[in-house]
């Protein structure tokens, strides 16, 4: 491959998989690669795959035959969490690609950046050792592997210095976090004494082992934004068990209670799994009745996925795929005036805005209340007069909630 110089990324999966791609560009370019926009101009054509779910898996394998469809001269490679799940099998059985463990690659704030202007990933951990028994993730990436405090604030710090105004910090669980004796409560600490005006956003803390001392940083610092994504999964205590969790409804109401009540402004997300072995109608029932107490801020749904090796695949009590898909729906359904309600509380406020994009007459931005991708965006239809850009926390004032999206004018 010494003569092909030309490369094109094709990304799937997570964001910490879309910080494996970052890595990988930043390794390419500094070996005299260069990064094409336009997979017409590459040379090679790398597909970064997820193998987290079957839609995922399909979806990966569905992108290298189009690619090769498209491209039949073109040399395209299979990286990823699917390459890495599934090499020696997609070497024998997928002609159409060659096959690469690029997963584990040394993490650097001088790389490129996939995501919108302002906003940069900063994995602080690989791996996870909670072994839920659903999931697929220590199939792929291993026990939990931490990075150093040093090495992490000195990305951090390099980000920052390249404009980054809001530092998402991530891993399969970075409640987890561990180093040297040293847990999350530390790292965040080191970050805190940064000096800027930015935002510290935290994604995906495992609710059995919470770190509650985070708030009372978070109290002291603005800047760590008082959002947390807290993937719940269920609430019935029969279908956690089964899923190797230690909670249950009440402990994480509970959790909830006292994360508001010492932040106020707090915004909870979670993630909901349906259709998990031996879900049944009662289950089920808990479980709405836990959202409604819950009033989570924001709420994904994901149908149950049978992933081999996991130590869910041979239980018994499988529940049809159209059964899951329905109670997917009516959960989604619930959620819609509970989110509404919340973004509703919004209005009238004066608060940052991270502008991302321009679309013809309008900036697209977001609030703390709202993660990159995955939550509402704040429409700017005011900003006469402004000198308003991509990647810049501006002064906002939100007038009014359309959908699950904020209305905001610049100040």
């Amino acid at each position: 491959m010494t003569t092909q110089t030309r490369y094109f990324i094709d990304p799937f999966g997570c964001v910490k998989n879309q910080v494996d791609a970052e890595n990988m560009m930043a390794h390419l370019n500094s070996t005299g690669w260069e990064n094409v926009s336009d997979a017409e101009q590459a040379d090679v054509i790398i597909v970064n795959s997820c193998g987290f779910i079957e839609s995922a898996k399909k979806e990966s394998i569905a992108a290298v035959l189009e690619w090769r469809k498209l491209y039949p001269n073109k040399k395209i490679l299979l990286a990823g969490c699917l390459a890495k799940r599934y090499g020696k099998e997609l070497a024998e059985i997928l002609p159409e690609a060659e096959v690469t463990d690029t997963v584990s690659v040394t993490g650097t704030g001088k790389r490129p950046l996939l995501s919108m202007p302002g906003s940069a990933y900063v994995k602080i951990s690989d791996g996870c050792n909670n072994n839920c028994s659903f999931c697929a993730i220590p199939l792929i990436r291993g026990s939990l592997v931490c990075r150093t405090i040093p090495d992490i604030i000195d990305e951090c710090r390099t980000l920052l210095n390249r404009g980054i105004k809001e530092l998402c910090i991530i891993g399969q669980d970075i409640g987890a976090y561990t180093e040297k004796k040293k847990g999350l409560m530390e790292l965040l600490k080191s970050i805190s004494a940064l000096e800027g005006n930015f935002w510290v956003r935290l994604l995906y803390i495992h609710p059995d082992h919470f770190p509650l001392e985070i708030l009372d940083l978070m109290e002291r610092d603005k800047r760590i934004l008082p959002y947390f994504d807290i993937p719940f999964q269920h609430a019935s205590t029969k279908i956690l068990a089964a899923m190797n969790r230690r909670g249950n409804a009440k402990r994480y109401l509970e959790l909830i209670k006292t994360i508001r009540a010492q932040l106020p402004d707090a915004i909870i997300r979670s993630t909901f799994l349906l259709g998990f072995p031996g879900e049944t109608d009662e289950d089920f029932t808990e479980l709405l009745d836990f959202q409604k107490k819950a009033k989570l801020d924001w709420l994904g749904c994901f149908a149950y996925s049978r992933e081999e090796g996991t130590a869910a695949y041979a239980m018994k009590g499988r529940v049809a795929g159209k059964t899951a898909k329905m109670r997917k729906q009516t959960i989604e359904e619930q959620q819609v005036s509970i989110t509404e309600k919340s973004m509703d509380r919004f209005t009238g406020k004066t608060l940052d805005v991270l502008i991302e994009e321009q679309i013809d007459n309008f900036w697209l931005g977001r609030l703390y209340c709202q993660a990159p991708e995955i939550d509402g965006a704040a429409v700017i239809i005011s900003s006469e007069g402004k000198n308003v850009k991509p990647g810049d926390l501006t002064k906002c004032k939100i007038i009014a909630r359309r959908g699950f999206d904020l209305e905001v004018t610049v100040l």
